[in-house]
Order: C-alpha cells, then sequence, then structure tokens
C-alpha cells in the first residue's frame, strides 16, 4: 500500500469531483492535505469526514493574488507542499462561432495559466528548500483528440500537456518531477448533463470498455505519480480513458 506519510500535498478545485477524490486518496494515503477552492464550506463538511492531516484554504486559481496569498497561507500554517494537484478546470462549452472572446479568456486563464502559476509557485518554495516533490497536472485526453464545441477546453487541455513536458525538462535538476494525468470521460458536476445527453450516450458507446469511468479508476494513477513508485516518471502522460484516444471510429 502507498504511504505517503510526512508529504504534504495542494489539491486545487477540491470542492467537488475529482479534486474531492484525489484530497482523499491522498489524505488516506498518509499525506497532509490542503484542500483548495472558493467553495470553501462544501471543503469543510467534506474535510470534516476525514480526520486528522486535512486543511481547506480559500483560493480562486483565476487570480494570481489569490494564488500567491494561498501559498504563504499554506506556507505557515503546514509548511512546503512537496505534491501539487493542478485540478482545478472549467469546460466552457460553446461553438467556436459563438463564443465571446471573454469565455475564451477565462477557460485558459482557470485551465491553463492558473496551473502555470501554481507549478512556478510552488516549485519556487521546493527549490529554496531543496525538497523533491511532484507536481501532477490534471489534463484531459481531450487535449490529445478533438470533439466540437469544445474548441477552448481542447486548447487548453493540449497546452496543459505540453506545459508538462516544458516545466519536467525545467524541474528536473531541482528533484521535481511534472507528470500529468489526462482522465477520459467521468461523471462529476461539469460532465454530468453532457453524459446524459443523446450526444453523450453516443459517445459511450464509442469508448472501447463501453463504460464512463469511475473515480476510483484515477486512484492508481494519482498515487503512482505522487509517491517513489513513479520516481523514475517525468514529463509522462498517463491517459485513463478506456480506451477512448486509441479508437478512430
Amino acid at each position: 500500500m502507498t504511504d505517503l506519510s510526512g508529504r504534504t500535498a495542494l489539491v486545487t478545485g477540491a470542492s467537488s469531483g475529482l479534486g474531492a477524490h484525489f484530497a482523499r486518496v491522498l489524505h488516506d494515503a498518509g499525506a497532509t492535505v490542503v484542500l483548495a477552492a472558493r467553495r470553501v464550506a462544501r471543503m469543510d463538511a467534506a474535510v470534516a469526514t476525514f480526520g486528522k492531516r486535512a486543511h481547506t484554504i480559500a483560493m480562486d486559481v483565476a487570480d494570481e493574488a489569490s494564488i500567491l496569498a494561498g501559498f504563504e497561507r499554506i506556507e505557515a500554517s503546514v509548511g512546503t507542499c512537496d505534491i501539487i494537484v493542478n485540478n482545478a478546470g472549467i469546460s466552457g462549452d460553446a461553438f467556436a462561432l459563438k463564443m465571446p472572446t471573454e469565455q475564451w479568456d477565462r477557460v485558459i486563464d482557470i485551465n491553463l495559466r492558473a496551473p502555470f502559476i501554481i507549478a512556478r509557485e510552488g516549485a519556487k518554495r521546493l527549490a529554496a528548500a531543496k525538497k523533491p516533490g511532484s507536481i501532477i497536472n490534471v489534463a484531459s485526453v481531450l487535449g490529445l483528440r478533438g470533439s466540437p464545441q469544445v474548441a477552448a477546453y481542447m486548447a487548453s487541455k493540449a497546452g496543459l500537456i505540453h506545459l508538462t513536458h516544458a516545466l519536467a525538462l525545467e524541474f528536473a535538476r531541482y528533484r521535481i518531477r511534472v507528470n500529468a494525468i489526462a482522465p477520459g470521460y467521468f461523471k462529476t458536476e461539469i460532465s454530468a448533463d453532457f453524459l446524459e445527453s443523446e450526444h453523450g450516450q453516443a459517445l459511450v458507446a464509442r469508448i472501447p470498455q463501453r463504460a464512463i469511468g469511475e473515480l476510483e479508476h484515477l486512484t492508481g494513477p494519482l498515487l503512482l505519480l505522487a509517491s517513489d513508485a513513479g520516481a523514475y516518471m517525468t514529463g509522462s502522460i498517463v491517459v485513463v480513458d478506456g480506451g477512448l484516444s486509441i479508437n478512430s471510429l
């Protein structure tokens, strides 16, 4: 069983969905976990069921000042985070011809600009403390293949995948690993309506395993990248999609 005792993890977008699951998995593996999001009340309710070693912090990843202030509070309360899960994201569904520039900008800001700032700030602190670390970016299968009505989301996740590669090269000298998980379709608040639609059901039929993912399917990949089991992995993109990305149909 993976043992993350003595490790400190930051998970963004941790008030629901994948982020809440990631936070619990890391906590259950022994890490001290900081859940970060705007909806603090929801995180507080979740942390009440965790037990010890779990903390919450208000963080708006679209606001650099909020990110920087969050890191300062984390440093003061629990120390330097050596596991960082860049999970916060939005979908921004809209056909390109009808998408306002402001909507495009917001998707890029949250899905790509914010992970860069968070990875940069986390790596700065790890390098200063001379500590190794693991940064895990939550990308998407849509960073690897196409789909209509999600141009901004696809661009942001494709950018996040290449950002993962770039930061892995730059941070390796500091013993900081940077990898990404690229989930396929999992039922969360963001995807629930789509997956229940006619188009969503048609998509599920094209997944080779003929099913959407369960949160537990992401537990193993997360622990692999967060722990010493993945010590020789950096710049890796771990795809968890039931085979969707290799299906040309």
